[in-house]
């Protein structure tokens, strides 16, 4: 790695933890953590799923998801129920509640993004499309 792609991953961490900083930025009001919330929208995403499943998709160890999902389930923002055909596990789900939350994290986020998108040109916004598939491709294919 030279000089210039050091600057790269600094310069890219730095921006990347400042956008984070503005999106968390928009949930003053939130019920929920960012680990609850995380949880809660990938089952938005993915559909139901086992607490295995979902602490692979978090990169949490089973116990931390464990108890994740029982505070959501405390909130009234998940279902538990068994799983139809291994009577070891459950299935959680998304409840009503949990579904607005959701909505309302990703509603206050997106509107923030949007009115900051609308100050670009297209072409940034074109240069922006690309780097969203450039740093999913790195995040999806990381270990």
């Amino acid at each position: 790695m030279n000089a210039k792609d050091d600057k790269l991953a600094s310069d890219l961490a730095l921006a990347v933890v400042r956008l984070a900083r503005h999106l968390r930025g928009r949930r003053q009001s939130s019920t929920v953590s960012l680990t609850q919330l995380s949880a809660l929208s990938t089952l938005d995403r993915e559909g139901p799923m086992t607490p295995g499943a979902m602490a692979a998709q978090e990169r949490v160890q089973p116990p931390s998801m464990t108890r994740v999902i029982a505070s959501l389930a405390d909130l009234g923002m998940v279902k538990r129920d068994p799983h139809p055909t291994d009577g070891r596990q459950i299935i959680v789900t998304l409840s009503d509640l949990g579904n607005e939350v959701v909505r309302d994290e990703t509603n206050a986020r997106e509107a923030w993004l949007r009115g900051q998108l609308e100050k670009l040109d297209g072409s940034e916004q074109a240069v922006l499309r690309q780097a969203v598939e450039i740093m999913s491709t790195m995040v999806s294919s990381s270990d």
